[in-house]
């Protein structure tokens, strides 16, 4: 007699039928095959059902009902998948707990505090080595192309390409990779930075374009860690839903501001926002929406457009 399947292998059987597609699913299957022993160490056998699907979603350490609600997100592919072999699979409604994901508004930086920021890494210790001006750059970078901070801490020092203008941004999210032009002053800047690290590091091999003192590459958290100090020297207070202000939300304000200078030069603005998903690397144009805040001075100057609109000026 077959000995009926365990969760966890039908829960390895559908992440390598995903991944064989594309699907790095990195977080969401280590949250599948949590689902998986749970439910062979509770003694759960035969299929999926929407009771088993609750009472995990309801084990997480954050009780609440957005947390539940996303647990449920990362489930419900993996019961339509086993639905395809077993009709009595039974999948939970999609909205069962609420919406699985709420915006929290983010911090959309003047450029006076960009100004500053940079300003505030030329102090970083040690005076007068790499340190300061990798950090300087890092950010002003970030600030300048909305990069998420991944791609441009993995950048290589092949993939930038400064007599050509061009970033090469490599499998990031989505497993995408795409071609980052770059403004002359952002040129100018990084030329200054690849001059200095070669000063500082040697022309030995480096892994990636932005390094530590020693010529390393730079942790993620080293780099959030130093923000959050240089973010509290400069006394910041957050202006959007979240905490503090946030390193990624230099990518939610380059967005912003790109539209609202779109707007001020009169141009078609879904041609804008095409352009702009196609360049920031979003899967589909609708994230790039997501990433736009309704802020006074773009609000001021949509209402503009509006008016000569109606008032029967051009679009």
């Amino acid at each position: 007699m077959r000995q009926a399947a365990t969760m966890v292998s039908q829960v390895e059987a559908y992440l390598a039928c995903r991944r064989k597609m594309g699907f790095a699913l990195d977080i969401a299957g280590e949250q599948l095959l949590a689902f998986g022993r749970f439910a062979d160490e509770s003694g759960h056998q035969g299929p999926i059902t929407s009771a088993l699907s609750i009472r995990w979603a309801q084990t997480s350490q954050r009780a609440t009902p957005l947390t539940w609600a996303r647990r449920i997100e990362v489930l419900r592919p993996f019961a339509k998948y086993c639905s395809q072999f077993d009709t009595a699979a039974e999948i939970v409604p999609r909205r069962f707990f609420g919406p699985p994901h709420r915006r929290l508004a983010p911090h959309i930086y003047h450029e006076q505090e960009i100004r500053a920021l940079l300003d505030a890494t030329d102090d970083l210790l040690p005076v007068g080595g790499l340190r300061p001006l990798t950090y300087h750059t890092l950010f002003g970078l970030i600030a300048a192309t909305g990069l998420r901070i991944s791609e441009a801490l993995h950048l290589t020092p092949q993939d930038v390409n400064l007599d050509c203008s061009i970033l090469t941004v490599r499998e990031t999210k989505f497993r995408k990779s795409r071609l980052v032009p770059l403004h002359v002053t952002t040129v100018a800047a990084l030329k200054r930075y690849a001059e200095s690290r070669q000063r500082k590091v040697g022309r030995e091999r480096l892994e990636t374009f932005f390094v530590s003192e020693s010529g390393a590459a730079l942790p993620d958290r080293t780099v959030h860690s130093t923000f959050e100090k240089l973010r509290r020297r400069l006394g910041w207070t957050a202006r959007g839903g979240h905490p503090a202000p946030r390193i990624h939300d230099m990518r939610h304000s380059f967005i912003c501001n790109s539209l609202f200078r779109a707007y001020q030069q009169n141009r078609p603005v879904d041609e804008i926002v095409d352009a702009l998903s196609t360049y920031v690397g979003h899967a589909k144009v609708s994230d790039t929406y997501w990433y736009i805040s309704a802020t006074p001075e773009l609000l001021a100057v949509a209402a503009q457009r509006f008016s000569a609109l109606v008032e029967g000026g051009k679009q």
